[in-house]
């Protein structure tokens, strides 16, 4: 009976024989790093984790009411020995976990440069990073290649030993951008920009996908990760030159529409602003980029110039962009970029309230008097009468 037990748990062991553990087999100095510090970890609790489980066992079957031989001792109450292995055991653990905790914490720090390629192999002046900026679309990933003009959705690709300097962005809504086998996970968010710095170590494809939950597309949110030598990226970056397809701000606002399940794209060109303006909200020609609109409102805002500025701004990525008060977007437009504005016709403003406690300054300076007092005299008050 006993046989036929362990003969029905075999197709169990035979499905967990079909796991890919990467994150224990990774093929980065990153995730490798942080592979060790997961079993270092793993080990440090065990030492207390296993001796406690097999005490356990030890006293219940010691001192079980059958087995009269054991010593009975119902007035002991103290022992300094067994005092000292039950505080310093774990006091020694916490203390090693928090040292390793607090230097993994700043070496592995995503935003940090990294100090080395392999264990072996520190970085040298001439291992120039990868730049690679991430996009998170609605449910699909672009990468862009700003070093080389290109662009790729759905397909990462980066030579060996050869540091990988992401910067990260999401459209719409918050994501996660995780390659197991690279490294550890980092949020992609809207109108902000994370970053992360990685390398490979080893050739091959691995799975990169979204760790965070964001909509109905997400179940197909995935993506290769393509580690190649130096030599067969150059030919993927020729591969993508000659795809003959165009990534401009049009391009753009057509790709960012939900769709799952997106097959893998190149570009052969991209705007070389396009990054830029995604992660300031303003791929729309004409409108204000966020970093635009942050400066004018440190120096007081546009007063009534800049109503727009106040009404409620809702981010639709279905249709239309800007705010719902009627069809057409509602947003300030761009004042840097003259080239775009000198065809828009101009707009008279419909405040929905009464404007007059606004104030900024988009109004007119008040007339200017000069004061007879200095304004030094002012600050330090008046000065005072010489002695004859």
């Amino acid at each position: 009976m006993r046989a036929l037990k362990l003969l029905a748990l075999l197709p169990f062991a035979a499905l967990l024989g079909g796991c890919d553990f990467v994150v224990l087999a990774p093929a980065g100095d990153v995730a490798a790093q942080q592979r060790d510090l997961v079993l270092i970890s793993t080990v440090l609790m065990l030492l207390i984790v296993v001796p406690v489980m097999a005490l356990t066992v030890f006293f219940a079957w010691r001192y079980r009411q059958s087995n009269t031989s054991a010593p009975y001792e119902p007035e002991w109450d103290h022992s300094t020995q067994l005092e000292l292995v039950i505080w310093s055991a774990p006091l020694l653990i916490i203390v090693c976990l928090g040292a390793l905790t607090w230097m993994g914490t700043h070496l592995l720090d995503p935003y940090r440069s990294l100090g080395r390629i392999a264990a072996d192999k520190p970085i040298e002046a001439k291992d120039t990073p990868l730049n690679v900026e991430v996009v998170a679309l609605d449910w699909k990933w672009l990468f862009i290649y700003p070093d080389y003009g290109v662009a790729s959705l759905n397909e990462l690709a980066a030579p060996i030993d050869r540091p990988i300097r992401f910067r990260i962005t999401a459209s719409s809504v918050m994501n996660s951008f995780y390659i197991p086998a690279l490294a550890g996970q980092i949020y992609a968010m809207p109108g902000m920009e994370t970053k992360l710095h990685a390398v490979a170590n080893k050739e091959g494809t691995f799975k990169g996908f979204s760790a965070n939950y964001s909509g109905a597309g997400f179940s197909g949110m995935h993506f290769a990760f393509k580690s190649v030598s130096a030599p067969d990226f150059d030919k993927w970056i020729a591969a993508a030159k000659s795809s003959g397809n165009m990534l401009g701000r049009s391009d753009y606002l057509q790709l960012e529409r939900p769709s799952s399940n997106e097959p893998v794209r190149r570009y052969g060109a991209v705007d070389r602003d396009l990054y830029k303006a995604i992660l300031n909200m303003c791929v729309e020609p004409g409108k204000m980029c966020m970093s635009e609109m942050m400066a004018i409102d440190a120096k007081g805002g546009l007063g009534r110039e800049g109503l727009n500025n106040t009404l409620p701004l809702a981010y639709d990525k279905y249709a239309r962009r800007g705010a719902p008060f009627g069809a057409e977007p509602t947003f300030v437009a761009g004042i840097c970029a003259i080239d775009e504005l000198k065809n828009e016709p101009s707009r008279e403003i419909s405040a929905p309230f009464d404007m007059t406690p606004l104030r900024g300054v988009g109004l007119q300076r008040p007339p200017f008097s000069p004061a007879k007092t200095s304004s030094t005299s002012l600050l330090l008050g008046p000065r005072p009468k010489s002695v004859s």
